[in-house]
């Protein structure tokens, strides 16, 4: 039987979780949000590098239709494929750079044919072409006819072309109340292999033709592209006040950005100001913390007193290269950062929510560890993860089933669910579609975590996750109210924690890590730790049971280190008990030791808050 922490209560509410999350979740009536799901970085076969590892066929149409619940045919497979779930909402995001070049060639474009190097790319592609799109016929050439063919081929007016088919994907797809689509692309820069790439999403659907996305010039430059942060930021400003539309930046893969992410300095090496703060702090609101390529949260090092820390960490760059611990590549170092930037300089560029998302090449969100899909086309061939000679940068199992957003937004309709991404009341999830709600505010009492409606006291006391804190009544401290479901469908709860990070009074960052609420009859002890959790995985079969944690958990937990004259921040981490990793049922499905994957057979899937921030 699951047993609950005696801090924690919960009156006539536990019939409704499967509802809760699988519809929407009802707040107050003067601030009614639903939770949607959805996944804001996902690429098709107009991305030039899904095209050139086998995803040729699988469309930006078939990206928003998979995410709706609809079947599509897996090329690589010849099957057809479906989500268990839908999702409420999508982004396709594929590179700006060379977009769509390769579906160009396919279809014989009039507009490429009539180029020199584009009939001859034409003429190429019979059936029994080696795949490997653009990219792989430019290696087939000596370096000067590669880069000739790239300056063919890489026009404004190609480009203008894929971006309308981008669009028009997105409106086909777009069904107000029931599914949305959000415009919008990956700005793809890199300096020596570190990772600064961009997901850009706008607020508009068919007006976005009145644009064409800032690219980096990663693949092949055109004239005004830009790898510098600063320049993307400039052509946002820019484009925002022409056009009358609105955008969010959104930085991936911090943990791979060899420590230029979250830097102390800009681009050209010097300190941030004020006017830098502001600037990215305006476009740069949220921050994804969890996807394929490992989690951005935290490194170990970096926290050794996290003992959650060992969390899908990825060592290496794209490029393969070893890359060693950074504050600058880390999520809660950023916030940290932040904090003291601002106390510089009077404004936080660092002041961000989070977003989970997964980062697949293979047109389908694909989050479950018990049906990942993989990164890219050729992973769902399942003796290819097996160890080979040849080197291979994203191996199967170093990739994650990751992950997804939340959002608590009034409706399912593009302008509600992009005003709740921009306000950051939004969450992370590694996968799972947990519940959880964190309001903060300075008059919650125990009994608040005890009602039917948490949503309605959380607004009508406090203020939502993303938001921030100031003046405080006299004697207060800050609380937080916090209530958080299992996924309906998934693994029960361990523990909700709170992560806080503050300056004291000479500036120095500190951070500290609270068990608030647990399930089970387990103690803390002196440090406030509570015990591990136990685990019900059987190695041998993938199965696992709920026999162990909880449903859901709620309190109100009250800062017992307040100090009113300091900044801070406060993020919520929720953590499921262990569950099999992909890996350990593909290991079971090869008949394999899970040892061969080099990664562990369980894992604990978890969801983070966006913070709340106290300024006096």
């Amino acid at each position: 039987m699951t047993r609950h922490p005696t801090s924690c209560h919960f009156p006539q509410v536990l019939p409704r979780v499967a509802m809760m999350l699988a519809a929407a979740v009802s707040a107050s009536a003067h601030a009614q949000t639903n939770l949607y799901w959805g996944d804001l970085h996902l690429h098709s076969n107009y991305s030039l590098d899904a095209y050139g590892v086998r995803n040729t066929r699988m469309t930006p149409d078939m990206a928003y239709r998979f995410a709706r619940g609809i079947p599509i045919h897996h090329d690589v497979l010849d099957t057809k494929v479906q989500i268990d779930r839908p999702l409420d909402f999508l982004a396709v995001t594929d590179h700006s750079d060379n977009l769509g070049t390769d579906m160009q060639v396919v279809r014989a474009d009039p507009q490429l044919a009539a180029l020199p190097w584009g009939s001859r790319l034409i003429e190429s592609v019979t059936p029994d072409s080696p795949w490997g799109g653009l990219l792989g016929f430019r290696r087939s050439l000596v370096p000067q006819q590669g880069n000739e063919m790239m300056d063919g081929v890489t026009t404004i007016e190609l480009k203008a072309s894929a971006w309308e088919d981008e669009v028009d994907a997105a409106e086909a797809n777009y069904i107000p109340g029931t599914f949305t689509t959000l415009v919008g692309w990956e700005w793809t820069a890199m300096i020596e292999g570190k990772n600064l790439h961009r997901n850009v999403i706008t607020n508009v659907g068919e007006r976005a033709k009145e644009f064409l996305p800032f690219s980096a010039g990663q693949f092949w430059p055109l004239e005004g592209d830009s790898n510098r942060p600063e320049d993307l930021w400039n052509w946002l400003d820019a484009t925002s006040a022409s056009l009358d539309m609105d955008f969010i930046a959104i930085p991936h893969n911090s943990n791979i950005s060899g420590g230029l992410m979250f830097d102390i300095v800009d681009s050209d090496g010097r300190p941030i100001d004020s006017a830098y703060a502001q600037q990215r702090s305006k476009w740069e609101s949220l921050v994804e913390i969890t996807q394929m390529k490992g989690t951005s949260e935290v490194h170990p090092s970096l926290a050794p007193n996290d003992e959650f820390a060992e969390y899908e960490i990825r060592r290496k760059l794209l490029i393969g290269a070893p890359t060693p611990p950074n504050e600058a590549d880390y999520a809660r170092s950023a916030l940290l950062r932040g904090l003291d930037i601002e106390a510089e300089v009077g404004a936080n560029p660092y002041k961000f929510g989070f977003v989970g998302a997964t980062d697949g090449h293979i047109s389908m969100s694909s989050v479950e560890e018990n049906n990942f899909y993989g990164k890219i086309a050729t992973d769902s061939h399942l003796s290819d993860h097996l160890p080979r000679e040849r080197p291979v940068i994203f191996p199967a199992w170093e990739m994650s089933a990751s992950g997804l957003t939340g959002v608590w937004a009034e409706e399912n309709t593009r302008e509600a669910i992009f005003n709740a991404l921009k306000r950051k009341e939004i969450y992370a999830t590694t996968g799972p579609r947990i519940s959880l709600h964190m309001f903060a505010g300075f008059n919650f009492t125990p009994s608040d975590a005890q009602v039917n409606d948490i949503a309605a006291v959380g607004y009508d006391k406090g203020i939502p996750m993303g938001g921030d804190l100031s003046v405080v009544p006299q004697d207060k401290a800050t609380g937080l109210l916090i209530h958080a479901a299992k996924d309906p469908v998934g693994a029960n709860l361990d523990r909700v924690q709170v992560i806080k990070g503050w300056l004291d009074k000479d500036n120095q960052p500190h951070e500290k890590i609270y068990d608030v609420v647990w399930s089970g009859d387990r103690q803390a002890d002196a440090s406030g730790k509570v015990p591990e959790m136990g685990n019900t995985v059987d190695i041998s079969t993938g199965l696992y049971s709920n026999d162990i944690g909880t449903e859901q958990l709620a309190v109100v937990w009250t800062d017992p280190d307040f100090d009113p004259t300091l900044n801070a921040f406060y993020y919520v981490r929720v953590i499921e008990i262990p569950t099999p990793r992909h890996s350990l049922y593909d290991a079971i499905a090869l008949g394999i030791d899970v040892s061969v994957t080099n990664y562990p057979a369980t894992i604990q899937e978890r969801a983070y808050s966006s913070p709340i921030w106290y300024t006096p």
